[in-house]
């Protein structure tokens, strides 16, 4: 190669491939780095080791044109005059093919449940605020979901005030106690005091409890305060 490579600085760039992985790397390296230099640089972007590392220069079609085995010799001593693109090909025989993409021996950190819980920048957390997945609360519902319940303290006959967020109070007695065709969890099934319901017991074609027309009604039991409420009326919606 001539020596007014030297005397400009030239840099050289350098498509690097490996047989650790299956992807190639792109660089610019000065054109007269001795190859002792350009191993270590190389151990650095490929993982493989200097000392048993082989280096193959490979023309346009990856056939390999020679091997860079001089220490000593500068990378442009390889090279024909004005190239300033090169293939090279790193081979380490004490690295297995693709091993640096096999994660399958990577210990991985696993955060504990209950502190995955308590973070407030997760995923879980961001469900939680915007009342999604699991947690999305159905029409009716008040702010705490009970999907899941089974069982509570409310017994068919007892008298109890309807609360439902952001609506009137209503008067009722409780008529029903248990889940339902229409939607998952528990539910309580009410006849208001006045006729300020949807439906008379029945939802769907599916008989719960008997009441008259419009006085029937269907509540989450977190919506329900029991208690010896005197008949009254009011307006609200419900299922």
């Amino acid at each position: 190669m001539s020596d007014n490579i030297l005397s400009t600085g030239q840099t050289l760039s350098l498509t690097i491939t490996t047989n650790t992985n299956s992807f190639a790397s792109e660089r610019r390296f000065a054109a007269n780095v001795t190859i002792c230099e350009l191993k270590a640089k190389l151990e650095l972007i490929t993982g493989a080791n200097s000392d048993t590392m082989t280096i193959q220069l490979l023309d346009n079609n990856q056939e390999v044109v020679a091997q860079l085995d001089d220490n000593s010799r500068q990378l442009q001593s390889y090279l024909i005059d004005n190239q300033n693109k090169v293939n090279i090909h790193v081979i380490d025989s004490q690295k297995s093919i693709g091993e640096f993409e096999d994660v399958s021996n990577v210990e991985k950190f696993e955060l504990p449940q209950e502190d995955y819980e308590k973070r407030t920048d997760s995923v879980l957390a961001f469900k939680m605020n915007n009342k999604l997945g699991r947690f999305a609360q159905i029409d009716g519902a008040g702010d705490n979901t009970d999907d899941q319940m089974t069982e509570c303290d409310i017994n068919v006959g007892q008298r109890c005030e309807v609360c439902v967020k952001g609506a009137a109070k209503r008067r009722a007695t409780v008529q029903y106690v248990g889940t339902t065709r229409f939607k998952p969890g528990l539910w309580i099934g009410v006849e208001y005091d006045e006729p300020l319901g949807k439906n008379d017991g029945s939802v769907d074609g599916h008989r719960y409890f008997q009441c008259k027309p419009k006085y029937g009604g269907f509540i989450r039991p977190n919506d329900v305060i029991i208690g010896d409420f005197p008949e009254m009326g009011d307006t609200d919606e419900d299922i």
